[in-house]
C-alpha cells in the first residue's frame, strides 16, 4: 500500500457536504423507485458482477473479504471490480448515473464524509432498516461502532471502526519532554515557533479529529456545538495559529514534515501513527502522547448501496455484507494498522488476524493503546452540518492566509 491510498481515508468532509448541497434533488426513474424487500431473492438468479466504488481507501481493509466471498460463492458473485474516487466527487458521480438511468456502481465504501453527502441527497437505499433480518451480524457491533452506525441513519452499514484520536506524534530526539496538557502544548509552540503543525481539518482526518477533540480537552461548554459551545476552542486555536507557519491540505504532508525535520510534533491518530511507521514514511522510534482531558473522537467506514440497484445485485450485496461482519472476516481489518484496530464487531482479537497483520501490529503498534482505548471516553463526530460550520470558521477565522495550496 502506498500512503496516497491512506490519504483517501481522510478526504474532505466539508467539500462532500457542500457539493451534495449544490446538486439539487435526485432524479427519477430507478433512483426514485423503492426497492421492495419482498422482491429481493435469497440468492441472485445468476451470479452478478459487483462493481464497488471506494472513496475511503477501504479496499486496503476489506478488499480480501470481498474477494474471498466471491471465491467461496461463485454462484452469487462472479467478479468484483474496484474503482476509486475522492469523497467529494462521489455524490455527483452517483447522481449523474442515477438520473441517466445508467447506474454502474453497485456498492460504495465511504467514510463519514461521503456518507453524509449521500444521505443529504437521499442517494442510498435504507439497507439497514429494510434488510435488518438479513444483516443479523450487525447485532454484534461493539458499543462505539454501534454509535457510529447510528450516524448512517439506516442508509449504510458500518464495516470498520477505530477510536481515531486526537494524539500528538513527536520526534523524541527533539522533544524529550512532550506536552501533556493543552496549555503545555501552546507554551511549547511559543518557544518553538514553526515546529508544530497539523493539516487543514477539511482535508485531513487527524486535523478533523483534533478540531473535534479540543472542546473535550479544554472543557468547552458544548463539544457538539461549534457555533455556540466552542468559545475556548476557537480562542485556543487562534493563539496556537500564531506559532504555526502554514497548514498542509493533506495528512501525508504532515508525515513528511515530521520525517524531514520541518516539524518536531504534529497531530495524528492511531492509524496515522502505526501505518506510516510501518511504511517507513515516519521513523519507527517516533512516539505519541495523549493530552490531559482526552476523549477519543471515533471514526468508521461504511458500505452504502445507491438507489437503482437490481434485486439480484441487492441479494448479493446482503450476502457479502453479512459475511464481512463475521468475526473471521473482521479480523482482516487489523491490516497494517491503517485503521487501528479496525474490527467493528465484538470479540475480534489480534490473534485472529492474518499473520502479516499480527507481525506489523506487534512491531509498530503501541502497548499503551489498549489502556488508552479502554480507559478514556469516546465520542462520535459532530453532525455534518455542524462540521461544515466548524470547517468554515477554522478556514476564515483561525488559519486565513496560511492554508497551503493543494499541489
Amino acid at each position: 500500500m502506498r500512503i496516497t491510498k491512506k490519504m483517501q481515508m481522510v478526504s474532505v468532509f466539508a467539500a462532500a457536504a457542500v457539493l451534495a448541497a449544490g446538486c439539487g434533488a435526485p432524479g427519477s426513474d430507478a433512483a426514485s423507485t423503492p426497492l421492495a424487500t419482498g422482491d429481493v431473492p435469497d440468492k441472485p438468479s445468476e451470479a452478478v458482477t459487483l462493481n464497488i466504488l471506494d472513496v475511503a481507501g477501504n479496499k486496503q481493509l476489506t478488499g480480501d473479504i470481498f474477494d474471498s466471498f466471491a471465491k467461496e460463492n461463485p454462484d452469487i458473485i462472479s467478479e468484483v471490480t474496484w474503482e476509486t474516487a475522492g469523497a467529494p466527487d462521489m455524490a455527483g458521480k452517483l447522481k449523474a448515473q442515477q438520473q441517466a438511468g445508467n447506474l454502474q456502481i453497485d456498492l460504495v465504501l465511504t467514510g463519514t464524509d461521503g456518507l453524509s453527502a449521500g444521505i443529504s441527497e437521499d442517494l442510498f437505499v435504507p439497507i439497514a432498516a429494510d434488510f435488518s433480518d438479513r444483516l443479523s451480524n450487525m447485532e454484534n457491533y461493539q458499543e462505539p461502532a454501534a454509535e457510529m452506525q447510528k450516524l448512517a441513519q439506516d442508509k449504510g452499514v458500518a464495516l470498520t471502526y477505530y477510536p481515531s484520536g486526537p494524539l500528538l506524534e513527536y520526534n523524541p530526539d527533539k522533544v524529550p519532554n512532550p506536552p501533556t496538557t493543552a496549555e503545555e502544548l501552546l507554551a511549547w509552540t511559543q518557544e518553538n515557533p514553526g515546529k508544530f503543525g497539523y493539516a487543514r481539518p477539511a482535508n485531513s482526518g487527524p486535523g478533523r479529529t483534533f478540531l473535534m477533540g479540543l472542546p473535550y480537552i479544554l472543557g468547552d461548554s458544548d463539544p457538539k456545538d461549534p457555533e455556540a459551545g466552542w468559545a475556548k476552542t476557537w480562542d485556543y486555536l487562534k493563539q496556537l495559529n500564531q506559532n504555526i507557519s502554514s497548514y498542509p491540505t493533506g495528512t501525508g504532508v504532515t508525515m513528511n514534515n515530521l520525517k524531514n525535520g520541518t516539524w518536531d510534533m504534529a497531530m495524528t491518530t492511531t492509524g496515522w501513527d502505526i501505518n506510516p511507521r510501518a511504511l517507513e514514511q515516519v521513523p519507527a522510534n517516533f512516539k505519541v502522547q495523549a493530552l490531559e482531558g482526552f476523549t477519543w473522537v471515533t471514526d468508521a467506514q461504511y458500505a452504502v448501496v445507491p438507489k437503482g440497484v437490481s434485486e439480484d445485485t441487492m441479494s448479493a450485496i446482503l450476502a457479502v455484507l453479512q459475511y464481512a461482519l463475521s468475526p473471521e472476516q473482521q479480523a482482516k481489518t487489523y491490516d497494517s494498522g491503517y485503521f487501528y484496530p479496525g474490527p467493528a464487531v465484538e470479540d475480534v482479537t489480534l490473534d485472529m488476524a492474518p499473520q502479516s497483520s499480527q507481525d506489523i501490529i506487534t512491531k509498530f503498534g503501541r502497548p499503551e493503546y489498549d489502556a488508552l482505548i479502554e480507559d478514556n471516553p469516546k465520542a462520535t463526530p459532530i453532525s455534518a452540518e455542524d462540521l461544515v460550520t466548524a470547517f468554515n470558521t477554522w478556514d476564515t477565522e483561525v488559519a486565513s492566509g496560511k492554508i497551503e495550496e493543494k499541489k
